[in-house]
């Protein structure tokens, strides 16, 4: 088997980030949407976006991370100016450091464009999530209705 690579998401990744999505729905852990259009204009060509790194192994996308600007308004009331950042993993893959290695190139594209923080706004009802931001390094920083949001502060 070969090993796992971390590279840009490009227009062509829209059907396997779909399929992680639907994936990870199928588990019972999503209930947005996760079809290729909604993948294609969230993730890859989202005119906010900073970064999406995919993970992919014999040509399969494993998981993705999305890294977003916070901009005024944006759905996770974020500080405009920050990251907002999304990890999505499929189920199948858990464990295996696709998590890890994705945070790795998206810490370099928010360096890159010298953001002072990043927001992982999490349901607080997913105990997976919350453990992989804090291995991350996250830390809280406000607690929503059914949410809680964690801080990466960029050094």
């Amino acid at each position: 088997m070969d090993s796992i690579e971390i590279r840009e998401a490009v227009l062509a990744d829209a059907e396997g980030i779909s399929g992680v999505l639907r994936e990870i729905t199928a588990a019972g852990k999503r209930n947005k949407p996760s079809d290729v259009d909604f993948a294609r204009q969230h993730y890859v060509i989202d005119p906010d976006r900073i970064r999406c790194s995919v993970a992919a192994q014999d040509n399969r996308i494993l998981g993705f991370q999305s890294l977003k600007w916070a901009v005024d308004g944006n759905p996770y009331g974020a500080p405009v100016g920050w990251g907002v950042i999304g990890t999505h993993i499929r189920p199948s893959a858990a464990r295996r450091g696709v998590g890890r290695a994705l945070f790795r190139e998206t810490l370099l594209a928010a360096r890159a464009h010298d953001l002072p923080a990043i927001d992982a706004t999490i349901a607080a009802t997913n105990a997976e999530g919350l453990a992989y931001y804090a291995a991350m390094g996250f830390v809280d920083y406000r607690q929503l209705d059914r949410a809680r949001c964690k801080r990466f502060t960029i050094t």
